[in-house]
């Protein structure tokens, strides 16, 4: 065989042409080429199918196209499945071929996959095989339900999922075809069509695929471009650089962040003062900047390094494990420090990039109008908490003025942020941000971060390893409402219960109880590990 076995992510493919096409076609199949489409909804899987069939029509051949919807994952993943058996086999008419309605374990020659996690899912459910099976797959990820949900890193390991579709597969090729897509403003199944074509694993010459697209009719040009660059891509007309080195993708994430020197003086002396840390801890220093700034103000940023030099006054001259201390902490500060409020969700939803960004989602075309509604939920606290400390306090304690609180916040409202009124109303709410320093949050949660602070460097004093354990429990406090409040109790139960263990507490044993916090909503895990040391 001319071509690899294997093509790994981003590299370039090589690729039996338009000979080993017609070489198939002149030989009659005895039995259907079976075609399996994993795709989530938005991306045109159907319409990928449906090109596969009109493809195989027009050339003589008997096609079939069936889907299962799956209204449980992301967005809707959905199963499409097609056969298409070659009409110069069928002797007579009564000689039609059955095709089958679902693809089996085991008995599937072509899978095509919209993402990573959906390659994941074929291998899983046996339809990538060894011995028979060509994968083509997008590289990116969409994160599934499960993994947002996650209280920790719930990610799946994407070179894990890579590593397991090129093990289980005959022929793997696989590239970011969402980032193909958007160049070519196309939809991703255009991609996934022009990468079947240059695969080469259908007996059609590239001629066929294109006619097939041109007969659909809509967007055609885009159609054009994005198969274009499918098929260089898995046809190796196109030299890629390799994308599987993570630590070099890394390294360019980090190296991003320096970005242009600053114009401003204020955020210059900011990342000139980000320099004096450990080389190992700057990037994050520098992101805590900007996240700090974009939150609040260049002040705010100085607070933020003003913390981090209490912990180390010295960073450049520090020991590994306190060097990366120094990083965790900084990594957590950072996310402490601008945690979500009324004001940052009200600033997020009014900026311009949003508008920009669902305008290119949607593929709006310049004089097409875009409505957006945004369903809000506001709480009794959450109202308080942006109050003025004092007036937040009073409003919280029970009485009249808390209960005709709680009647105007019973139910959610749908608030049209692009009209004018709903604009101007986020818009107002986001302008209190030069007053959220006398917030009753703001008061509270700082309060939190130095006495989480003081607890860091007290252990520092005499056990490093303890101290980072402590800093990584900022992990637990994220989010907002009811998910907060929850990852709160259990950092304040893991606080208290190292309080009263004092020096008998290890960080293994702090590593355990995080870990059991994170396990499960209802903090049954963390309760348990506590009541083994006798800490519960």
């Amino acid at each position: 065989m001319n071509a690899p076995d294997l093509v790994r992510a981003g590299a370039s493919v090589v690729s039996p042409g338009g000979d080993a096409a017609r070489a198939r076609a002149a030989a009659p199949l005895a039995q259907p080429i079976k075609v399996a489409i994993l795709a989530m909804g938005g991306e045109g899987g159907g319409v990928l199918a449906d090109w596969i069939v009109d493809l195989a029509e027009h050339a003589g051949w008997a096609a079939q196209a069936t889907s299962v919807p799956g209204v449980a994952q992301r967005t809707g993943a959905t199963i499409y499945y097609v056969e298409i058996f070659q009409g110069d086999a069928i002797d007579a008419p009564d000689a039609a071929p059955v095709l089958a309605l679902m693809p089996m374990p085991g008995d599937v020659d072509i899978v095509l996959a919209s993402e990573l996690m959906e390659a994941g899912r074929g291998v899983q459910r046996g339809l990538v095989t060894r011995d028979r099976t060509t994968l083509v797959a997008s590289t990116h990820r969409v994160w599934s339900i499960a993994e947002k949900s996650a209280l920790g890193d719930g990610r799946a390991d994407s070179a894990a999922l890579l590593a397991h579709a090129s093990a289980a597969a005959r022929r793997f090729i696989a590239f970011d075809m969402a980032e193909v897509a958007r160049e070519a403003n196309s939809a991703l199944s255009a991609v996934l069509f022009g990468a079947l074509a240059g695969a080469g694993v259908l007996p059609f010459e590239r001629q066929a695929f294109e006619a097939t697209i041109d007969r659909g009719g809509v967007g055609v040009a885009a159609s054009r471009r994005a198969f274009a660059s499918g098929f260089a891509r898995a046809a190796g007309d196109v030299a890629v650089a390799a994308a599987d080195d993570v630590g070099g993708v890394a390294a360019a994430a980090r190296e991003s962040t320096r970005g242009a020197a600053p114009r401003d003086p204020a955020v210059a002396a900011l990342v000139e003062r980000a320099e004096a840390f450990a080389e190992a801890a700057r990037p994050i220093v520098r992101e805590g900047i900007r996240r700090t700034i974009d939150w609040q103000d260049p002040d705010y940023a100085w607070l933020y390094l003003d913390r981090l030099d209490r912990l180390a006054r010295a960073p450049a001259a520090t020991s590994p494990i306190d060097a990366a201390l120094v990083t965790e902490t900084a990594r957590h500060l950072a996310l402490w420090m601008t945690y979500e409020d009324t004001i940052r969700v009200a600033a997020l939803k009014t900026r311009a990039t949003r508008f920009e960004r669902v305008h290119r989602e949607v593929r709006a075309e310049d004089d097409q109008l875009v409505a957006i509604d945004e369903y809000l939920h506001p709480r009794v606290q959450e109202i308080c908490e942006t109050l003025p400390a004092a007036l937040g306090r009073w409003l919280e304690r029970p009485g009249w003025p808390r209960r005709v609180l709680e009647r105007f916040t019973a139910r959610g409202r749908v608030v049209t942020t692009s009209s004018l009124g709903g604009f101007l109303m986020l818009y107002a709410i986001a302008g209190l941000r030069r007053w959220r320093r006398a917030s009753l949050r703001f008061a509270v949660e700082n309060a939190r971060i130095e006495a989480w602070l003081a607890e860091i460097a007290k252990a520092a004093a005499r056990d490093p390893a303890l101290a980072l354990e402590i800093a990584q429990c900022q992990r637990l406090v994220k989010g907002y409402g009811d998910t907060h409040e929850r990852g709160w109790s259990s950092f304040s139960r893991i606080m208290a219960a190292l309080a009263r263990g004092g020096a008998k507490v290890s960080p293994a044993m702090l590593r355990e109880w995080r870990e059991a916090a994170l396990a499960d909503e209802q903090g049954d895990a963390l309760r348990a590990a506590l009541a083994r040391h006798a800490l519960a």
